[in-house]
């Protein structure tokens, strides 16, 4: 990786990557994944306290990955699918460039086996 890109990485992939890092709020995201849900519905997924879950989503919260709005008196926790595209977007271009190198060490390879 040049110092370039590692320097203009932005904060939200960090953050996002750190927010992502912890299984409860993987199956958090996968939940969400499916529509909105209160904290409530989400507590009951796991088994730790509705106080840890809530936690855990003012992590994802603060890392741009879930939001919260106010229907009536819930205030439902709905994934923001824009911040995860980029993150699957940066991802996807490190990748393709791997995947380049890789073929191209392979054509190497095959070249040495032939000679």
């Amino acid at each position: 990786m040049s110092t370039t890109s590692a320097t203009s990485r932005p904060q939200e992939l960090v953050e996002t990557f750190a927010a992502l890092g912890d299984p409860v709020r993987q199956m958090i995201v996968e939940r969400l994944a499916d529509g909105d849900a209160t904290v409530n519905e989400l507590a009951a997924l796991f088994p730790i306290s509705l106080q840890a879950v809530s936690r855990h989503i003012k992590v994802l919260e603060a890392a741009g990955v879930v939001s919260r709005s106010k229907v009536a008196q819930s205030r439902p926790v709905h994934l923001e699918a824009a911040s995860l595209i980029r993150t699957a977007d940066w991802l996807d271009a490190h990748r393709a460039r791997l995947e380049s190198r890789y073929e191209r060490l392979d054509a190497v390879l095959e070249q040495l086996k032939e000679s």
